[in-house]
């Protein structure tokens, strides 16, 4: 395995197709201002290093990434890439990650806009992210202990379990299928639109307008702070532990709670039912 350490690299391509090597200490930046560093490469292990330069890793395979800075510079930085480890790395670069499979990342903190995009097969743990767009498109997410803050995160997601989780989000999971969310916390307006099997366990719910225009929903010994104009046009299975500001128009199924300040039934398509008590 070739070793490069304590070196600088700003020239376009400059480890292009490599295979087998160990990149410890190094800068990727300079007045070069070349692209596309480790490109096409494959069985590379990247410690303690600097990216500053766009596009540093598309078309790899077999990548190890620990202990390194990816700058807001390093623009879309893995792409078309598989069997990915991140671990304790900052990746603050927009489109840090898109088309890639089988990824994971632990002890990271991501700042990147329009992050995840098409992913197949993620775990993240131990993390924090912030941006628009998080995981837009992407299936097989396994997320534990991911603190989150940014607009329309998860749409169109598949396939996902989440646990331990904090999000701070605006209109997430929208359009989603099949997934379990955990022990979590999900602040944001219009959460879960047009959902479809989507099931929220001892979670806490807060803003306005949530669970809207779903199939399968389910919810179990949920919590529901500041939600107004819950479950309108809904299919839902739904037992909560605290009282709601107001329910309306489920489409069909059961919502058990101990309060609600107003139930709201003046839609004829309106069949669900809601127990109060």
């Amino acid at each position: 395995m070739k070793e490069y350490r304590n070196e600088i690299f700003d020239e376009e391509r400059a480890l292009y197709g490599s295979r087998g090597i160990t990149v410890d200490n190094c800068r990727f930046d300079g007045p070069a201002d070349g692209e596309s560093a480790l490109k096409e490469c494959e069985d590379v292990k990247v410690s303690s290093s600097y990216f500053n330069l766009r596009y540093p890793f598309w078309h790899d395979k077999g990548l190890s990434v620990t202990d390194s800075q990816m700058t807001e510079n390093c623009r879309a930085a893995l792409w078309y890439s598989a069997d990915i480890r991140i671990s304790g790395s900052q990746l603050h670069g927009i489109k840090a990650l898109r088309e890639c499979e089988n990824v994971a990342v632990r002890d990271c903190d991501i700042v990147s806009g329009e992050f995840g995009w098409s992913v197949r097969g993620i775990t993240m743990e131990n993390s924090s992210a912030a941006g628009e767009y998080f995981m837009m498109r992407s299936e097989k997410l396994r997320f534990d202990n991911v603190k989150l803050n940014g607009k329309y995160s998860f749409q169109y997601i598949t396939d996902s379990e989440f646990a331990n989780c904090v999000f701070d989000t605006k209109d997430a999971f929208w359009h989603a299928r099949n997934v379990v969310v955990r022990d979590s916390v999900i602040k944001g307006e219009y959460l879960a639109w047009y959902s479809e099997n989507i099931t929220f366990i001892n979670c806490t719910i807060i803003g306005t307008q949530p669970l809207c225009y779903c199939r399968g929903l389910k919810l179990v010994n949920c919590t529901m702070i500041d939600t107004d104009l819950a479950f309108e046009r809904s299919e839902v299975d739904a037992v909560l532990n605290a009282p709601v500001i107001s329910i309306k128009n489920p489409r069909k199924g059961r919502i058990s709670a101990p309060g609600v300040g107003k139930v709201i039934m003046d839609d004829p398509m309106a069949e669900g039912k809601v127990i109060i008590g």
